[in-house]
């Protein structure tokens, strides 16, 4: 996931040890902590991104353009399968991005707010390029039902993280990662491919009721 530190330009590889240390302590690790992950000095972190904020909405950038850019690639890249465990098989590389992810959505505030509203935005623009490829059933409100799986899959993944942390406090992202996907691949799978209910007659009735 992360690129080899001497192909990365400065404020790459601050913004990436912001990843990890954000994503393994919270969004309460000082500037002097990231700086020394990145080996630099505390005022080129300041020099490269302006402020502590200003570094967050960087990675805040980075970590949505990864999983954008993962989304389309499994969806629309012709393999859609062999995408799809290429990328379960490689989840464990991408776990620092997971932890930011999951602790920038735990935080919340603006920040957060603005991080979920362009998942949800990202995920309505490359769902659509899925239906028009023939890989995904249409809608009848693409927006509502791309908000629905954000909420549903980011939502679930933060209580089962919860729950895991109250039990051990010092879990390691790449093994929740690992029992996250072990656990759930199968019926989630299942839910996605095959569906859950037998008789449409509840959808027919709401839909009447509209």
């Amino acid at each position: 996931m992360f690129n080899d530190r001497a192909d990365l330009s400065t404020a790459a590889r601050i913004r990436d040890a912001a990843v990890l240390e954000f994503g393994q302590h919270g969004f309460g690790v000082g500037v002097r902590a990231i700086a020394a992950r990145a080996e630099v000095s505390p005022g080129l972190v300041n020099h490269h991104f302006g402020s502590k904020e200003g570094l967050r909405r960087a990675c805040d950038d980075h970590v949505l353009g990864f999983v954008r850019d993962q989304r389309v690639e499994v969806l629309t890249g012709g393999d859609m399968a062999g995408g799809m465990l290429a990328a379960m098989a490689e989840m464990e590389e991408y776990a620092p991005l997971f932890a930011y992810l999951v602790r920038s959505l735990e935080d919340g505030g603006p920040l957060a707010d603005s991080l979920f509203d362009h998942i949800v935005d990202d995920a309505v623009t490359y769902t659509e390029e899925a239906v028009a490829a023939g890989i995904i059933k249409p809608s009848r409100d693409p927006a509502a039902r791309a908000r629905y799986l954000m909420l549903l899959n980011l939502g679930a993944t933060l209580l089962y993280l919860r729950m895991r942390r109250r039990r051990d406090p010092e879990l390691d992202d790449r093994q929740a990662l690992r029992d996250l996907m072990s656990e759930f691949a199968l019926p989630a799978l299942e839910m996605y491919t095959q569906g859950l209910l037998t008789d449409p007659a509840v959808l027919d009735s709401f839909l009447q009721e509209k």
